[in-house]
């Protein structure tokens, strides 16, 4: 589904991916984790070239990433992005929210939009919200909202970038479940994310990244009981050790 290879890039001088080269199958759930600044939110940005890249290729879904205009529109529309921001129009309901899209984009009637719109807002447990505006609900409803919306556009990807990491430590749970319920569900999933129960739980696959590299690709039983490199015996040392 997501085929990355030999991508690089740069911000100035900083080197943020060194040749990447990843096969993510359809109906795979990855989850990156590394340090700060090791390129994970970058390399999520790149599937759907929210970050251009300077060399390399990706594809989605055997296409390749188109560099702009309307085939970039076309393919961003068939991988849903979360973000650590929840990037909802404060001026619309919840409903509005994740209507405008599928009328405008995928050029859905009204009532077809709607009803969808309902379903997903069911689906992850806020329907009861549907008129209300982003700043009536907590951070934990504004995240749940932003998944329906991406979801709403009935994409084969979601990318996840940190989407946990503004909310209160009581909401996160809210969220994670959620995207739990995604996995289960076969949906093809790159998160990017410091919830190591949430790695250890829903992937099939943990992809850790330090200084722009992936360090170690496996699965999560083994990167969590017998990591190889001291690397990442380190990062799981202190994030583990608290």
């Amino acid at each position: 589904m997501i085929s990355m290879r030999h991508v690089d890039k740069h911000f100035g001088e900083l080197h943020v991916l060194r040749d990447i080269t990843l096969e993510i199958p359809r109906g795979q759930v990855v989850v990156v984790l590394g340090p700060s600044g090791s390129g994970k939110s970058t390399l999520c940005r790149t599937i759907n070239r929210l970050e251009p890249i300077d060399s390399g290729e990706i594809y989605v879904d055997g296409e390749q990433l188109p560099e702009e205009g309307r085939a970039l529109a076309s393919l961003r529309a068939e991988v849903g992005m979360v973000f650590q921001s929840f990037n909802l129009f404060s001026h619309k309901t919840i409903l509005d929210n994740v209507t405008l899209a599928p009328t405008k984009v995928r050029r859905l009637s009204r009532d077809e939009a709607k009803k969808n719109a309902l379903a997903l807002l069911e689906r992850v447990g806020i329907a009861g919200q549907k008129d209300k505006y982003p700043a009536q609900l907590s951070g934990g409803q504004q995240q749940r909202v932003a998944i329906a919306r991406s979801l709403a556009m009935n994409p084969k990807v979601m990318l996840f970038d940190e989407p946990t990491s503004a909310l209160d430590p009581e909401m996160v749970n809210e969220v994670l479940d959620v995207m739990v319920s995604l996995a289960k569900e076969g949906m093809t999933m790159v998160c990017v994310t410091h919830e190591m129960g949430f790695a250890r739980r829903a992937a099939d696959r943990v992809i850790f990244m330090d200084n722009g590299a992936v360090v170690e690709d496996s699965d999560p039983e083994s990167f969590f009981t017998a990591p190889k490199s001291e690397r990442a015996k380190d990062f799981l040392g202190k994030i583990l050790g608290h």
